[in-house]
């Protein structure tokens, strides 16, 4: 994992935006973000990187030296200090562009200059407008955010019926409330930055899956090609 102290004096990108493709997916807890993406891994050959999904396997890793922080950080609905996560981001990305188990059907690669290549879907990430500003300016320029938007009425719904099954511990109605409290507080602006840019693809996600997977699809085509 690169250094944290390297990452917070870094200026410029580690990956052109020419070589690898980044999409934020962003949507309050509950939104469908991960259905999406699943979709559109099968579909389009991305990387479907979840930011809570890496801190929660970081947390849980043997020897972590953040461990014991992220659990704190997600036990109480509030937003692990942006170093760790881009941390992590960053090495995920960079061990599936250079996996040697890749599969063929998958557009990551190393070209023979051994530029990495890749296309990634980071899923609830950026969280808070310097999170967004320190990817861009140190990992790689996003193309742009997919945003599904739902009522959050909605979200508290799908989120109690996945409590039953999930096993986690913020599946429960007082950390999802916080969690929605954080999402509007830190995350809105960093949708709102993003649209005043022309960056944000709104897809209305309190429909059925397959409606928002068209609406999906009909945005990527948009604003990246048929051919991307």
């Amino acid at each position: 994992m690169p250094a944290i102290d390297d990452l917070k004096n870094r200026t410029t990108p580690v990956f052109s935006a020419a070589d690898v493709t980044v999409l934020f997916v962003l949507g309050g807890p509950g939104a469908g973000k991960g259905t999406q993406c699943e979709r559109l891994v099968a579909a389009y050959g991305f990387t479907h990187l979840s930011a809570g999904d890496l801190l929660r396997a970081e947390q849980n890793r043997a020897g972590s030296q953040y461990g014991e922080l992220i659990k704190d950080y997600i036990k109480n609905g509030l937003i692990v200090p942006m170093e760790v996560t881009i941390a992590l981001l960053e090495n995920a990305m960079r061990d599936a562009m250079t996996s040697s188990t890749s599969s063929s059907t998958t557009t990551n690669n190393t070209t023979g200059a051994g530029v990495l290549k890749g296309k990634f879907l980071i899923d609830g990430f950026p969280r808070k407008f310097d999170q967004a500003v320190k990817f861009e300016e140190a990992v790689c320029p996003a193309q742009f955010v997919l945003f599904y938007d739902c009522p959050e009425e909605e979200m508290e719904r799908r989120l109690l019926e996945r409590g039953k099954t999930s096993g986690r511990s913020d599946d429960n109605a007082e950390s999802i409330r916080k969690r929605f409290r954080t999402f509007v507080e830190t995350s809105m602006p960093v949708v709102d930055y993003y649209e005043k840019q022309d960056r944000v693809a709104r897809v209305r996600a309190d429909v059925s899956p397959d409606d928002v997977y068209a609406a999906t699809q009909a945005e990527l085509t948009k604003r990246l090609g048929r051919g991307f």
